[in-house]
């Protein structure tokens, strides 16, 4: 299967284009972001787990990272609510479920081999963002490794973010709010993703959270 697998073109999915996709597992769905592979793949997707559904007990060969979302996420490790950030390093496995249910963006075989710390960081904790010097623009930096990086960029309404996109690429996920990019309304749950040399400006039409994540893309 092959979903937005040219990584040297830019690739969006608005949320009120998206469409649902039954999992193996009872009560579990995906939007298929980008995906190169069946159900061992190299893939972006946002999940969304069903109160009392359960996915069985799998391995993470080249690792996983996710947010969630929405609901509590939770596996034999711990409870991650709303806004908690996780990355389970390649050689990690789990056995996840929600209780009430969840929705969570998940990328999966997408780590460098030799990145293997475990990162768990609660979002909502107010004391971790720090704002821009130069701007109104508040971050959290998540991960760095390489060339990579991962970070959450709370936009206020009216704020223009303009960034020309280095080597290995970016994508990112609207949390909640709207931005407009390319005359394009982007609202939470959307999804672009953008090569090396590419432009990004996006317009935050109200108070906008985003994850964002550069730097990683092969081929870009």
């Amino acid at each position: 299967m092959l979903i937005h697998a040219d990584f040297s073109k830019p690739a969006i999915s608005p949320a009120d284009e998206q469409v649902w996709i039954r999992s193996p597992e009872s009560g579990v769905d995906r939007i298929m972001l980008d995906r190169i592979g069946d159900e061992v793949a190299r893939a972006t997707s946002i999940v969304r787990y069903a109160p009392g559904s359960k996915f069985s007990r799998h391995e993470h060969a080249l690792g996983e990272e996710f947010i969630v979302l929405e609901g509590i996420f939770s596996d034999e490790h711990g409870d991650y609510p709303t806004g908690t950030y996780v990355r389970n390093p390649p050689g990690s496995g789990h056995s996840p479920y929600s209780t009430g249910g969840c929705r969570i963006l998940v990328k999966l075989r997408q780590f460098d081999t030799e990145d293997l710390n475990p990162v768990v960081i609660d979002t909502s904790d107010a004391d971790l963002w720090r704002a821009d010097d130069d701007n109104d623009i508040s971050r959290i930096m998540l991960h760095e490794f390489g060339n990579e990086t991962v970070q959450m960029l709370r936009l206020p309404e009216g704020t223009d973010f303009s960034n020309l996109i280095g080597g290995g690429g970016c994508e990112l996920l609207v949390i909640s709010g709207s931005v407009t990019f390319q005359g394009l309304e982007m609202v939470d749950g959307s999804w672009l993703r953008l090569p090396a040399g590419a432009d990004l400006h996006l317009t935050a039409n109200r108070e906008t959270t985003l994850w964002m994540k550069s730097g990683h893309l092969p081929g870009s």
